[in-house]
């Protein structure tokens, strides 16, 4: 099993990206997906989550700006992030807690990151 997120780049202040983060292999399901976000000289930090159901959780300093979703179909999790703001730059990660079709346990898996830069 894979992640492969994209989406990430530069943006002015006041902007908007749309990040994206796939997974494929032997997946018998997915349970939770989410957005974490690394920025220089910190910790990472967990942006939203939403689990199989679609309920939502965003960190305080996202709410009413960022956006999670997700495509069972296709098995890809969205972060749609609006009126960005130059403390938003950082490192992407996307994460989902899958349960492959062997072994029958369910993995956390972590994509590669993507950068985002908020910057006029």
């Amino acid at each position: 099993v894979q992640l492969q997120a994209s989406g990430g780049g530069l943006v002015q202040p006041g902007g908007s990206l749309r990040l994206s983060c796939a997974a494929s292999g032997r997946i018998f399901s997915i349970n939770d997906m989410g957005w974490y976000r690394q920025a220089p000289g910190k910790q990472r930090e967990l942006v939203a989550t939403i689990t199989m159901g679609a309920t939502t959780n965003y960190a305080d300093s996202v709410k009413g700006r960022f956006t999670i979703s997700r495509d069972n179909a296709k098995d890809t999790v969205y972060l749609q992030m609006n009126s960005l703001k130059p403390e938003d730059t950082a490192v992407y990660y996307c994460n989902m807690r899958i349960l492959p079709m062997s072994p029958p346990r369910i993995v956390e898996y972590w994509g590669q990151g993507t950068q985002v830069t908020v910057s006029s």
